[in-house]
């Protein structure tokens, strides 16, 4: 069997393995997944960003994020971002209008900065927000525009939401500080009955108009230091509640992801970084060899 060569990235110690999607990787991708991503018997990551070549004219590539559980996520602000800088490293692109073809649409990359081809940063064009329950998508009493501040039950407690889709849905609760367990909130609220396809949950905290701060807890992936939809998601919320501007700076443990929610078009931009960590090559024999993870 042929190995498969991968390499290892982090945007904000948020870390994808990017592998360029190949036969040997066999037709169980979550598999496949599930064992590359293990974090004491694996390369250990986040997620995984498959990428494959396009012909077409709408994007250089497609990108498949698969999350470390297997699930497959519809768009990573910082797994693009990853895959985008592999792209780079490799020589496959310029950085310059790279598009990737996600499930969520083509986003749009532009390298601002190349450093040794280690440390890249990036503007990234992700779209437009989506606020209706419909689009979310979170089960409602009644179909609306935009859900904010509805109330959720988990377990004996309440708690109030805001949510949106911006290449995923993003459920986020405005908090004083982070002395609640968000932890063991957090999954409660991603696999809640009223989320069909689970959901991203956002721990937001004002510190003024262009700062907040943020603790997240990833569909498919649990706690992670940081997160491009989740980034984007609390920012795109905070200004929709006037609790901030449009352009923000989203401080999580990982890092500082700058945010703008454009006024003119709608469209949100990203501005963040991607560090290269390693190569190898993965023997895929391991790929098909029965393991606890």
């Amino acid at each position: 069997m042929t190995d498969i060569p991968f390499s290892k990235f982090h945007g904000f110690k948020n870390d994808y393995i990017v592998i360029e999607r190949t036969a040997a990787i066999g037709e169980d991708i979550p598999r496949f997944v599930k064992i590359i991503c293990a974090r004491h018997t694996g390369a250990g990551a986040d997620g995984v960003a498959l990428l494959t070549k396009l012909d077409g004219d709408i994007a250089d590539f497609d990108c498949e994020i698969v999350n470390p559980d297997g699930s497959i996520a519809t768009f990573s602000g910082n797994g693009t971002r990853c895959a985008a800088a592999y792209l780079i490293k490799n020589g496959l692109s310029t950085g310059e209008n790279l598009r990737l073809r996600t499930r969520s649409g083509v986003k749009s990359f532009t390298l601002l900065k190349n450093e040794q081809d280690i440390y890249f940063d990036f503007a990234s064009e992700i779209g437009k927000p989506k606020f209706a329950n419909g689009e979310i998508p979170i089960i409602t009493a009644r179909d609306t525009d935009a859900v904010v501040n509805e109330p959720i039950q988990v377990d004996e407690s309440t708690y109030t939401i805001s949510a949106v889709n911006v290449g995923n849905p993003v459920a986020c609760i405005f908090v004083p500080d982070f002395e609640l367990d968000w932890r063991a909130i957090g999954p409660k609220i991603e696999n809640h009955e009223r989320f069909p396809s689970r959901v991203n949950v956002v721990f937001v905290r004002i510190f003024d108009r262009e700062n907040i701060e943020i603790r997240i807890w990833e569909r498919g992936a649990g706690e992670t230091a940081a997160s491009g939809t989740c980034s984007v998601g609390a920012a795109v919320l905070s200004a929709l509640q006037l609790k901030t501007e449009r352009k923000v700076r989203v401080h999580s443990p990982g890092g500082i992801t700058k945010v703008e929610w454009r006024a003119n078009d709608d469209e949100v931009i990203i501005v963040g970084s991607a560090e290269f960590v390693y190569s190898g090559q993965w023997p895929s024999a391991a790929s098909f060899t029965a393991r606890k993870s």
